[in-house]
């Protein structure tokens, strides 16, 4: 058997944090087993569709690294459809699910409803009363179909449901969760094709998975109760049941389904504040799944060799953003200068106001700016933002660097670095040994010569590399400062 799986999200908004990880252990599965991993936009629902989601989930998915085989993608600037069981968008394939919709109502699976709104708002209430579980009460499952046809004809509005055998239990198994049963009497006849014509997510998603040839279907566990009436569609259909895979949740810290009212929740948050996609996609992979490994650093490939759903675990992840920020500076401290400048250069520009060819016409001079703040910056945006202390304006002093400005040494350091940088330019060279030259001028030594200039130079009492700074600062700078 070819593996194949699919990711499958609605374009409702930006692609979710917990949405990506659903994609993520989609793309190791498949990979580690040389199979397909399909992207399919599941798009019915059009009261809720978002322009420009589409382009954004596959964008998104890009810039993470995971690329799929099947499904849209944007080629030249254009959405276009690659791969041979498409098409991969749900609204284009009304006719398929109309088929099978006819096919279920004629085997007498399924049936036609003309129940208004205000009917199923009332049994809704009558059954919330009563204490039971709100489901419709099969009100339309006695309506002959040649009556129904006409009641159709006539232009009545109507929906098809699910007819659903009394007392049968539909069971399941699960990787993560193992054997599962929920008997009929507990479910509901669920729509299968709305007033407008188009299927709910549980039609569709059985005839996509079918027709695409989905062998293992991976989502959130949140679809866990709506599975027992997709494997009963697949028995109706006389298709074979694909496996199923429920993830746990990716939680907040209270322990609660991650969601935007507690911040920063998608993709596309993530990226603009300036986190390294391998960063985030091995935080993401360790969020219910525990590889056999000593250390948390992955790599993608590495990922792929060790994934396995019997690590996979049955309870949520916490999403830490501190734990992500801690994954996210190891990844930039282990970036090689060059590449992280390229990395960097889009917050650089925003945050130093340069543009893009200006920073790159001083690459060498951008590279050491790397060096100097890479191993204190938890994401791209903060190393930005730590640049701007070698930006020409005035100097922001903080409460520790007070004793040090006003130390009795200053006015002699002061005056020593002015006559020294009148002796020549701020080298990278010279910046490496222009604090012995300035110790050895004023006979002042350790701290009291370190934090004086430190604090008046950068405002900081703690920073980079101490000659980092006085290079990065240049010498026409370290004057402008010093003489105030």
């Amino acid at each position: 058997m070819t593996v194949r799986v699919r990711f499958a999200p609605s374009p409702t908004g930006w692609l979710h944090i917990g949405g990506l990880r659903t994609a993520l252990f989609n793309y190791l599965y498949a990979r580690k087993h040389g199979g397909s991993f399909i992207l399919r936009i599941e798009d019915t629902d059009r009261t809720r569709y978002v322009e420009g989601a589409i382009e954004n989930l596959i964008e998104a998915l890009h810039w993470s690294g995971l690329d799929f085989d099947e499904g849209p993608k944007i080629i030249d600037g254009a959405l276009q459809q690659v791969g041979d069981r498409g098409p991969y968008i749900q609204s284009e394939r009304l006719e398929l699910y109309k088929k099978y919709v006819d096919q279920l109502i004629a085997s007498g699976h399924a049936y036609y409803c003309f129940c208004t709104k205000e009917r199923l708002d009332d049994i809704r209430k009558e059954r919330e009363v009563k204490g039971l579980v709100p489901k419709y009460d099969g009100f339309c499952r006695s309506v002959p179909q040649e009556e129904a046809k006409k009641r159709i004809e006539a232009g009545e509005p109507y929906v098809v449901r699910m007819k659903l055998p009394a007392g049968e239990d539909i069971t399941f198994q699960d990787l993560v969760r193992g054997k599962i049963t929920i008997n009929t009497d507990d479910m509901d006849d669920q729509v299968l094709l709305k007033s407008d014509g188009f299927p709910t997510y549980h039609m569709a998603v059985v005839v996509d998975d079918h027709l695409m040839g989905v062998t293992h279907i991976v989502r959130g566990e949140e679809w866990l109760p709506s599975t027992p009436k997709h494997v009963y569609l697949y028995q109706a259909l006389g298709w074979e049941k694909p496996t199923y895979v429920h993830l746990p949740t990716v939680l907040n810290k209270d322990r609660k389904k991650l969601s935007k009212r507690q911040g920063d929740v998608s993709v596309e948050d993530f990226k603009s504040a300036g986190y390294l996609p391998e960063a985030l996609v091995n935080y993401l992979a360790l969020l219910g799944w525990s590889p056999d490994k000593e250390d948390e650093f992955m790599t993608l490939e590495e990922m792929v060799e060790l994934f396995d759903f019997d690590r996979v675990s049955k309870t949520g992840g916490i999403f830490d953003v501190e734990k992500l920020n801690w994954v996210n500076a190891h990844y930039i401290r282990h970036l090689e200068n060059g590449e992280l400048l390229d990395r960097a250069k889009p917050f650089m520009v925003e945050a130093l106001g340069y543009s893009m060819e200006e920073i790159e016409e001083r690459r060498e001079y951008y590279e050491i700016m790397m060096e100097a703040f890479k191993e204190n910056a938890a994401t791209l945006k903060v190393l930005a933002d730590k640049c701007k202390l070698f930006s020409p304006g005035p100097v922001t002093y903080e409460e520790d660097t007070k004793e040090w400005l006003e130390s009795e040494d200053l006015p002699t350091l002061k005056e020593a670095i002015i006559e020294l940088l009148d002796e020549g330019d701020m080298t990278l060279e010279r910046a490496g040994t222009f604090m012995k030259e300035l110790k050895e001028k004023t006979g002042i030594k350790g701290k009291n010569l370190f934090m004086p200039v430190r604090s008046l130079l950068t405002g900081a009492a703690h920073g980079p590399e101490f000659h980092h700074v006085l290079y990065l600062l240049g010498k026409d700078e370290i004057l402008r400062r010093v003489k105030g």
